[in-house]
């Protein structure tokens, strides 16, 4: 079975302050971090015996993505911004173009700045938990 790689088709998110589905800028590399636990890689990690330690953290899943917008309509930037700015979190749903598609819950995080020249605006999604892939 081939291994298919290539664009995110869609993101949508349900919040509290509204709900939205953010067309993705083709041929740019999106990522996804699942989330859950981590090893720390520390050359240091044993002790006089030589044992290894282990030193584990968990961490949170997240996505980041280039959303196509139009910059006179003001709804993805506004959405976005008012989602970044909220305590609460919404449920996200990342759509690749595999027929993979993958949910977490969480929240906008770091910059929401749209590029005026190129119709995009760049975004991290991030949540605690795991992203789980639902088809």
């Amino acid at each position: 079975m081939a291994k298919v790689g290539g664009d995110v088709l869609e993101v949508s998110v349900k919040h509290t302050l509204g709900e939205g589905i953010f067309s993705i800028k083709t041929d740019e590399d999106s990522e996804l971090d699942l989330g859950g636990y981590r090893t720390n890689d520390d050359e240091k990690s044993v002790d006089t015996g030589g044992n290894n330690i282990k030193v584990m953290t968990r961490q949170r899943w997240s996505s980041t993505f280039v959303v196509a917008t139009d910059i006179t309509s003001k709804a993805d930037l506004d959405l976005l911004n008012r989602i970044a700015g909220s305590n609460l979190e919404g449920d996200w749903t990342i759509t690749h173009i595999s027929g993979a598609v993958y949910r977490g819950t969480g929240s906008v995080v770091g910059d929401v700045k749209a590029a005026l020249k190129a119709a995009t605006i760049q975004i991290k999604v991030a949540g605690g938990s795991i992203a789980k892939l639902v088809s």
